[in-house]
């Protein structure tokens, strides 16, 4: 049986969390707020474009629930 390569992920406890915390730090450096900066700007592209597109299947307005939730006038 074979098991994916990034099974370990799920395996890392703290220590190992920090020691690839520092070899980030000692790699990027300086460039880490901006690369944290796009990841950010993408992550709210992103979920925009999941909110206009759930908008776009379930279109409510409150003119639609409005004529739904009334009652028809009694004779």
């Amino acid at each position: 049986m074979t098991t994916p390569w990034l099974a370990f992920l799920g395996n890392l406890g703290g220590f190992e969390w920090l020691v690839i915390l520092i070899v980030a730090v000692l790699l990027f450096g300086r460039r880490l707020p901006e690369i944290a900066r796009s990841l950010g700007k993408s992550l709210s592209e992103f979920k925009r474009g999941v909110k206009e597109v759930e908008e776009d299947l379930h279109p409510t307005t409150k003119e639609d629930t409005q004529l739904d939730d009334t009652e028809p006038p009694k004779p």
